[in-house]
């Protein structure tokens, strides 16, 4: 918008004290400096007017206000603030202005206003935190994108117990087991160690190369590298279970102890004799080698759960009195064998990370 000021009336300028001459030089003049102090009030700054957030952040009786980045004014109780937060407790501990004693401090409806880096989505989660349950809902956290400026928000304001309930909520199993990269990517943000390294083992039953995600862009291509060298060193040291089979050996003591591993039956049998020194049946090899094809990309004990069950299913189709009848309740149990086998190689593998 374009407010320009009057142009002036030439005729003010024709008195009789101007020769006509000096008359046209003047008001041609005149015109000219008057037009020129047109105004674009488009170029000048604009500020947002300042609204109040909604209930309870609008109470009348609150003693502060906290403004948003985005100019959203938090009417709010220092007693709340203070108990939750150490730094809020300091901070309200300082002397405080008031309107009879003025200082640098904005002032408004009476209160001082506290100008908070934040956006009004974020302080509004963060508060509702602070609050007592009797006053608003635990606010909920569906969005990964909230989470990090919650959390990070949390940590910058010491807000030990905010801090604690969201970890707890996003690195739960539920949420690891679903998306182990975003949350490696929130942990790794934070600076959350033991959450880095817990999502870090989760995101071991995903690809080596992973699929896009949102919050790839929070981490560095540093920490990238080191997820990456990471799930390399765990699919290697889980391939050290393929070179002997002794921990099998161990587990069952003899050959007698495992029978379904060694069936007369009419499967075939394979030709090596790796177990006890004797062949062991077919299907059965080819269970082992495809786990331990698949446990270099995925080196994670859900990798050879998958495994049994779908070898699981792979027998019962063979349609062997033998070995379909007892297939799952034999298969199950050298599943837990083996998953522990691959988490306990995995569990002595670094990240190499620092925070």
């Amino acid at each position: 918008m374009i407010f320009t000021l009057p142009k002036p009336n030439p005729q003010s300028f024709e008195t009789k004290n101007y020769c006509p001459a000096c008359r046209l030089r003047h008001r041609h003049n005149t015109i000219i400096f008057l037009t020129q102090l047109t105004v674009t009030v488009s170029s000048l700054p604009i500020m947002p007017a300042q609204i109040y957030a909604s209930t309870p952040f609008n109470h009348a009786k609150a003693d502060v206000i906290l403004r948003s980045s985005d100019n959203v004014d938090f009417r709010v109780f220092r007693l709340f603030l203070s108990l939750s937060s150490s730094f809020f407790e300091t901070l309200f501990d300082l002397p405080q202005p008031s309107e009879e004693n003025l200082t640098d401090t904005e002032m408004k409806d009476g209160l001082p206003v506290i100008p908070i880096s934040e956006d009004s989505r974020t302080l509004d989660t963060l508060l509702r935190f602070c609050y007592p349950c009797s006053l608003t809902k635990t606010p909920s956290l569906n969005h990964f994108a909230e989470v990090i400026k919650v959390l990070e928000a949390a940590q910058k304001y010491s807000l030990d117990e905010v801090e604690s309930t969201i970890r707890k909520a996003l690195f739960k199993p539920a949420v690891l087991e679903v998306n182990p990269l975003r949350c490696f990517a929130i942990a790794r943000r934070a600076r959350l160690r033991e959450e880095t390294i817990l999502s870090a083992k989760y995101s071991l039953r995903t690809s080596l190369v992973p699929d896009w995600f949102e919050e790839i862009g929070m981490i560095t291509s540093t920490d990238l590298l080191a997820l990456w060298a990471y799930h390399q060193k765990c699919g290697k040291a889980v391939q050290t279970l393929k070179l002997s089979y002794s921990w099998i050996e161990r587990h069952y003591q003899s050959r007698a102890a495992a029978p379904w591993i060694f069936s007369n039956c009419s499967c075939p049998k394979s030709n090596t004799k790796r177990l006890f020194g004797h062949s062991h049946l077919l299907w059965w090899e080819e269970f082992m080698e495809t786990t331990f094809q698949t446990l270099k990309e995925k080196p994670c004990g859900q990798t050879v759960y998958e495994a049994v069950e779908g070898t699981i299913e792979e027998v019962r189709r063979r349609d062997c009195s033998y070995c379909s009848a007892d297939i799952a309740t034999v298969m199950k149990p050298f599943a837990d064998l083996f998953a522990k086998k691959v988490e306990d190689l995995v569990s002595e593998v670094d990240l190499h990370l620092t925070y």
